[in-house]
């Protein structure tokens, strides 16, 4: 699968696609295989968005995971830029209780372009599954202004 990767303000990142769609985000991702067109769309999203001149992505996502998983992670990519959800709002919305919504956050494939570093727990930040853990979720909310509740 080819992969392209990017230096943003919370390290090294790295995009993989397969069949025409964005699968994965990888923290310390490298180049691999050929650079397609999507890629370098994936590459220009991700550098306008840690500039802080894109608010939303627009690329096509197939993020691996079974029924439940895919619903948060639809749920997830509708919190708009610098807002935040609970895993217990997500998980009324799903008919469900949050900690299944918070193992589906901490499986999704594709953080940052699926945000769930905006999917906090009723009485903190909870936990963050990507490079850096709990410390890389403040750093992606402090750049998106979502964060002045830890002051």
């Amino acid at each position: 699968m080819p992969a392209a990767s990017l230096q943003t303000p919370v390290g090294r990142l790295g995009v993989v696609e397969e069949d025409g769609a964005i699968v994965e985000l990888l923290w310390d991702g490298e180049d691999e295989g050929e650079r397609t067109p999507l890629l370098d769309e994936a590459i220009r999203q991700l550098e306008a968005y840690f500039a802080g001149e894109r608010k939303e992505f627009d690329l096509p996502l197939a993020p691996r995971g079974n029924a439940f998983q895919q619903a948060v992670y639809k749920l997830m990519s509708a919190i708009p830029f610098g807002e935040t959800r609970t895993y217990g709002e997500l998980a009324r919305q799903l008919d469900t209780y949050g900690q299944p919504v918070g193992q589906a956050c901490g499986m999704n494939p594709i953080p940052v372009i699926i945000p769930c570093h905006r999917v906090l727990s009723a009485n903190g930040l909870g936990g963050y599954s990507g490079k850096g853990g709990v410390e890389m979720k403040i750093e992606l909310l402090k750049l998106e202004g979502g964060y002045p509740y830890l002051l």
